[in-house]
């Protein structure tokens, strides 16, 4: 394949094609790749394409976006045709952005020390003491190695000419990287043997250079240093990547309420206590990272983590501050500040911006209106952007009186026209405006630039805004090496011996709260799905029942503990059933309780398994009614999602239960799960056995096929079904993992190494129900009640949740998952 016109695909006139040539030829490096893809054939294509979009939703990888229909939930979008750059041009970019990288943090030491660059009028102070993102508190802040930008981003775009140009610096909390790496993971699955024919250098060198920079960070403490990574929390859009990030590197995640500052040092809150912390990297807007001396309305932040730093008892990246330069007001200077600081010109120019607050560059902006796009010359303001073209009229008139009654707040800069890149559609490659982010580490006193980069692309050929949050995709980037590269993996160093360690992860008081809701919550649906399918299964066994028949007792059972009403006459029995469990709507459906079951796990998404949490994702979509089914095949169909749903809720408990190490955290885990598996067997005697009814034995066999324990009672009594052998299995037989006893019993040696925790109650508790009778607890009385068991199952409905009140009360009072804000307050810009 030779020439794009043989693939369909036409680029955008007037816009450099990075694949193909004016000519409308292949470029030399792209047509190795265009012919294996075609090769593929168009049906294994977007069979490639459809596992790319499955991989990305079962990894659970998402960019939330304020505002969007689909919320919390919106996969990240992925194109799997990769950006290919030959290794000549890619030197030249890394050359650039190293270059502007130490740029910067020169320009960070000038104006948070000796400000010269003011003093000599190189750049106008407005710029500096105007914005909110120079935060005074820091100036003649001391940081390791005088280093205050370990972390560096630059958005890239190519002009018509095929000239790359800077158009943002990312100096606050650069997000991307690993967004980068998924991208490459997921395109490297789908396309194995394309990936295999080229010399693309891996990317897991570059993390490890990351994850050595912020080591060598840690004042006085060399071995294993305590580095955390601050998140806004799960409500930021790039959460995603705060959890992936910590757990490729093999840091914990935090909140800032899981740090506190005692003795100007900073410590991590723990379970165990106090421990200290020695690097923070920081994925949240500076400003909000001290409510003490930087942002007063902070909820987000760590009092006092200035003082910390400034006693240099802790190492900050990047370092507090570090937003003032990624401004765009200050790439108008960049030029002079290059020559000034570094005696060189600038490797890569910036795209060409005019502050207006320069009279000369305003009137050049009046004059040129059409062609520039303004915005807010501080990052800190409200992001407004003006396209002038697009005003007239009276707009247009209004507009710039605005601009010239404050010119200081705006920035204008030239409209590039974004080069194009093929794009996988289902007809074909088409073309959309692409931005390169590349990344750089500090490391050594130089800089370390990711072989590649995160690729952005626009919504459509006709939208030259390229932004995620406006719908954009995203591309691996290859960078075309002329000879084999090694493999690189984060594990495969040799590195001086080390004492063996079992040491877990710390676990924060908000973290043990989210797992033991996480146990709590996949016991409460379990209970809820077997009491579910049991009504549902009795139903199709009577398809034809009369309407004022006696309902079954499955159907009595799950009406009581659901509290439906099962002789409503609205609708039939049937179709209320299933809406109770599929209706997202409805607080206490099935499904509800599933989306509530995802999101806690994804509040510990660093702390369980890509299996896991696979398995979760398909859990949840067991949910999602099947559309277009006769009325006669609903039940059914609920069956078959029910039989579907526990299966995958019994691989997710046996993957978190079996793959965690015993330590706290599965603890914690473990006590959610019998705590709620203990209220759940409560209830379900309650509403099954303290009214017998005129079936008795139809109710005990519902009852024990709920508790999944029907095999083991037909293992021991064949089918004599009796009250109380079926009270001594559920109650009181300790070896039955379903049964109350043996949820006590756990719990009890649980709490023995918690000194807080309340075992003197579940001793009680479990006295109680060791020592009650069984032939009182089975004897009816007058009225046909069996008063002593209710007596008995009333004590454990209150008490039990007692427990798990007087457990959070000890250990998980100061969890404060409460406080996180759910919008862009706080947030790192993307």
């Amino acid at each position: 394949m030779s020439s794009a016109s043989g693939l369909g695909y036409a680029g955008v006139a007037g816009h450099w094609d990075e694949m193909a040539l004016p000519s409308g030829e292949l470029r030399p490096h792209w047509r190795r790749l265009m012919s294996a893809v075609t090769g593929l054939g168009r049906d294994e294509a977007l069979r490639r394409w459809r596992q790319a979009e499955r991989l990305i939703r079962e990894n659970g990888v998402t960019y939330n976006v304020y505002g969007d229909p689909l919320g919390m939930d919106r996969p990240w979008q992925l194109d799997p045709l990769p950006l290919l750059i030959p290794i000549g041009e890619w030197s030249a970019i890394e050359a650039a952005v190293t270059q502007r990288a130490t740029l910067l943090d020169r320009m960070l030491a000038d104006l948070y020390g000796a400000q010269r660059l003011l003093r000599e009028g190189h750049l106008p102070a407005e710029l500096v003491f105007a914005d909110a993102g120079f935060l005074r508190p820091c100036h003649g802040l001391a940081v390791p190695n005088d280093v205050r930008l370990h972390l560096y981003a630059a958005d890239l775009a190519r002009s018509p000419d095929g000239q790359w140009w800077v158009l943002a610096d990312r100096t606050q909390a650069p997000s991307g990287a690993g967004y980068a790496l998924e991208n490459r993971v997921v395109t490297t699955r789908v396309l194995p043997e394309v990936f295999g024919g080229f010399h693309v250098p891996r990317l897991a060198g570059w993390f490890q250079t990351m994850r050595d920079s912020l080591s060598a960070l840690a004042a006085g403490r060399t071995d294993s240093p305590r580095i955390v990574l601050l998140t806004p929390g799960p409500y930021n859009e790039t959460y995603f990547e705060h959890a992936y990030l910590a757990r490729y590197l093999g840091v914990t995640l935090v909140e800032g309420a899981d740090l506190a500052v005692r003795g100007e040092r900073v410590h991590l809150k723990t379970l165990d206590g106090l421990l200290p912390v020695d690097v923070i990297l920081r994925r949240q807007d500076d400003r909000w990272c001290d409510p003490l001396e930087l942002f007063g309305e902070s909820a987000l932040g760590v009092p006092g983590l200035v003082q910390a730093v400034r006693a240099g008892h802790v190492a900050v990246a990047n370092a507090l501050g570090s937003g003032l330069v990624d401004t765009p007001g200050v790439m108008a200077f960049l030029p002079g500040l290059c020559r000034r600081l570094l005696a060189e010109e600038l490797r890569m120019p910036s795209v060409a911006t005019w502050w207006c607050g320069q009279q000369r560059e305003l009137a050049y902006v009046e004059n040129h209106f059409d062609g520039l796009v303004l915005k807010n010359t501080f990052r800190s303001s409200a992001p407004d952007v003006v396209f002038g073209a697009h005003l007239a009229g009276d707009e247009r008139t209004a507009f710039l009186a605005r601009l010239r009654a404050d010119p200081h707040r705006w920035v204008a800069q030239e409209q590039v026209a974004l080069s194009t890149v093929p794009a996988a559609a289902s007809e074909g490659p088409a073309p959309r405006h692409l931005v390169l982010r590349v990344f750089a580490v500090a490391s050594n006193g130089s800089w370390s630039v990711m072989p590649g980069g995160l690729t952005r692309v626009s919504a459509s050929a006709d939208d030259l805004v390229v932004s995620s949050q406006r719908g954009g995709a995203s591309k691996d980037t290859w960078v075309l090496a002329d000879a084999p590269v090694p493999v690189v993996s984060l594990m495969d160093r040799v590195q001086a011996p080390i004492d063996v360690s079992r040491a877990g992860f710390a676990l924060t008081s908000r973290v043990a709260d989210n797992l033991l809701w996480l146990g709590r919550t996949a016991e409460r649906v379990e209970a809820g799905v077997r009491l579910f399918r049991s009504a549902l299964g009795r139903l199709a066994e009577e398809p034809l029942r009369p309407a004022d028949a006696t309902l079954p007792d499955a159907v009595e059972l799950l009406a009581r503990r659901y509290r439906l009403d099962a002789h409503e006459e609205e609708a039939p029995l049937a179709e209320r059933i299933v809406a109770a469990i599929f209706d997202r709507e409805r607080p206490d459906s099935l499904s509800s309780a599933a989306h509530q079951l995802h999101h806690l796990a994804w509040l510990v998404r660093d702390r369980i398994s890509t299996d896991a949490w696979r398995i979760l994702g398909r859990f949840e979509e067991r949910f999602e009614e099947p559309a277009g089914l006769h009325p006669a095949l609903r039940v059914n169909a609920a069956l078959d999602r029910l039989d579907g749903a526990l299966l995958l809720l019994s691989a997710f408990t046996g993957l978190v239960m079996e793959g965690m190490t015993r330590a706290l955290g599965w603890t914690f885990l473990d006590i959610g799960r019998r705590l709620e598996r203990a209220i759940q067997m409560v209830e379900l005697l309650l509403y099954g056995l303290v009214e017998p009814g005129p079936r008795e034995w139809r109710r005990l066999e519902n009852v024990l096929q709920v508790a999944d324990s029907v095999m083991t009672y037909r293992s021991r009594y064949q089918t004599s079904l009796q009250a109380p052998l079926v009270l001594d299995l559920l109650l009181r037989d300790e070896a039955n993992p379903r049964s109350v006893s043996f949820q006590l019993a756990h719990l009890e040696r649980h709490f023995e190494p918690l000194d807080k925790a309340p075992r003197a109650a579940v001793t009680r508790l479990l006295a109680s129900v060791r020592r009650a009778p069984l032939d009182e607890l089975a004897a009816l009385d007058d009225g046909g009640r069996r008063v002593a068991l209710e007596a008995l199952l009333m004590q454990l409905r209150r008490d039990v949740p007692a427990i798990f009140a007087a457990l959070s009360h000890a250990y998980l009072s100061h969890a404060v998952s409460k406080r996180q804000t759910p919008g862009p307050r706080g947030k790192a810009r993307a």
